[in-house]
């Protein structure tokens, strides 16, 4: 018989996939992609003394990032910088140090989509049209708002845009300390692969990603939650002849990984 630990554990995905990254339809690139809050990065290479100089030029030319404090949400939606930077680019933020099942907490996606996750309260108070979040059970007690900073109907003027804009600069102002990076240039994932043009003795070497724990999203537009844990991460097994395997990890009751 179990122990009655293991039946109260809580439940994990793990998804797994194979594929080749030069394969047309490989989808590699995309579920790297569409992950778009890490904060952590390791790499495992057998046999390896010291970083390869084509990692370590990887790794350095990430880019930067800004810790911005006490920042109103309301300058996400204003159209000086939406013009500037979330249709010339891919523009990330994402709140800092607050707790997804128990604070209010916000996130642009580069898609251009702005995620904000509140308390019952908070989202009577705004009065945008949002949905209740699926962690909240039978009495809900949080709701998920998306905003489209990139819709045709978002334009200066527009009734949509007003209403958003009052919402969150007079009837319930929202501020927080953001991470933000911008990009307007991708940076290709092959870049990893040519580790295998030098000469080496390993065969294979692995890539793992943490996401941020409490993200409100954690693929694509996908609802993450903490539950007991806030995984959620991917693991790169990569072979010489650029062959791959793939695992992606969510905690419990997230959705499946894509």
């Amino acid at each position: 018989m179990l122990p009655a630990q293991l039946g109260r554990a809580p439940r994990h995905l793990l998804v797994c996939e194979r594929g080749h990254a030069r394969h047309p339809r490989s989808r590699h690139e995309a579920h790297v992609r569409d992950h778009a809050y890490s904060c952590r990065v390791s790499f495992l290479i057998p046999e390896c003394g010291m970083l390869p100089e084509v990692l370590k030029s990887t790794i350095a030319d990430i880019g930067e990032y800004y810790l911005v404090r006490n920042l109103p949400v309301h300058e996400l939606v204003a159209h000086e910088f939406i013009d500037a930077f979330v249709k010339k680019g891919s523009c990330y933020a994402l709140t800092y140090k607050t707790k997804i099942d128990q604070d209010n907490t916000a996130a642009l996606l580069p898609s251009g989509k702005l995620i904000l996750s509140v308390d019952k309260d908070t989202y009577e108070e705004l009065g945008l049209q949002g949905r209740p979040s699926q962690y909240s059970g039978k009495k809900v007690m949080r709701y998920i708002v998306t905003i489209d900073l990139t819709d045709a109907g978002f334009h200066p003027e527009s009734k949509k845009h007003n209403r958003v804009l009052w919402a969150l600069k007079e009837k319930k102002p929202l501020e927080f300390d953001f991470l933000l990076a911008w990009y307007n240039t991708g940076l290709p994932c092959i870049e990893l692969c040519c580790y295998f043009g030098e000469p080496k003795l390993a065969y294979w070497l692995t890539l793992t990603v943490h996401g941020f724990a409490d993200s409100p999203v954690s693929w694509r537009e996908s609802e993450h939650g903490f539950h007991k844990g806030g995984e959620n991460l991917y693991n790169f097994v990569i072979f010489r002849n650029l062959d791959y395997w793939l695992q992606m990890a969510v905690g419990a009751h997230d959705d499946c990984p894509p």
